[in-house]
């Protein structure tokens, strides 16, 4: 498999990618400082056999993203299986705002920098890759609205910042997967209004193969799915909202998209996939 990762330095990125490698995967990384894993004893086998590329790039610059696709398709005559796109900021507090990050449409610039620089070659639906975008519960007022109440006043102020980003950024991949919208609009400063007729954007469900992972609160913390006893479920998935959806660990995100995501992709394909323990 021949996987384009953006945003795959850590988290959930991180952990899918280094499960792919040890499958037998090619990964091209786009990444802003390729140093990152200089000392990273999971990584460095594989960059040393060639099947982990770093690219130095930036998903927030069109031509680094470009490049990044030239790259993976590179190492296999031009064909890419696999966009992993797990791209998230590092957030800093502020009193009033809760959780920022900057830029502030992070998620929603950098994936239309993906979609609109995709070659010219994989556009025709057979030679398209599968998408896998990483994205949030809670975002809309209806997702808000299945929170368990414990969670609400977290996710409406803390991370409220972080989610309009990525609510935009689900509005893109619904327009581009073909997907009904019948949400809100995202925030204009977000997601201009004229963004779908930004050259290069796809046209409304011209991309095939696409899944949007939606986790509940992400934790840190050993895999369930590895260690699983009695054939019970180490967590659960759902194409729709998943009740008392508190939390799941960033590591099990990883083994279900690696381990049922891609194993079992023609019953997940086209869905929005909840997650949760």
């Amino acid at each position: 498999m021949n996987v384009y990762a953006i945003g795959a330095s850590r988290n959930i990125g991180y952990h899918s990618a280094c499960r792919l490698l040890a499958k037998g995967a090619t990964v091209t990384f786009l990444l802003r400082s390729p140093s990152t894993f200089d000392n990273d004893e999971k990584i460095q086998p594989y960059v040393r056999a060639g099947t982990a590329r770093l690219v130095k790039g930036d998903a927030l610059k069109p031509e680094d993203v470009k490049r990044g696709w030239e790259e993976a398709q590179s190492t296999k005559d031009g064909t890419v299986d696999l966009v992993l796109f797990s791209v998230g900021g590092t957030p800093s507090f502020h009193p009033t705002k809760g959780f920022v990050i900057t830029p502030h449409d992070l998620c929603t610039r950098s994936v239309l920098n993906v979609v609109t620089t995709m070659p010219a070659s994989l556009r025709a639906p057979a030679a398209q890759p599968r998408f896998v975008i990483i994205s949030s519960t809670g975002l809309s007022r209806a997702s808000h609205a299945e929170l368990p109440l414990l969670l609400k006043p977290f996710y409406g102020y803390a991370l409220r910042s972080p989610h309009t980003d990525k609510f935009a950024m689900e509005r893109v991949i619904a327009h581009c997967a073909g997907w009904d919208w019948d949400d809100e609009v995202p925030n204009a400063e977000v997601l201009p209004p004229t963004w779908a007729a930004e050259p290069g954007v796809p046209a409304f469900g011209e991309l095939k193969h696409v899944v949007a992972i939606r986790p509940a609160l992400l934790t840190s913390g050993s895999c369930k799915g590895d260690t699983k006893k009695n054939g019970k479920a180490p967590y659960r998935v759902k194409d729709g909202e998943l009740t008392d959806s508190y939390t799941i660990s960033r590591e099990d995100v990883a083994h279900f998209l690696t381990e049922g995501l891609l194993s079992d992709w023609d019953k997940w394909e086209g869905k929005r996939v909840h997650i949760a323990y």
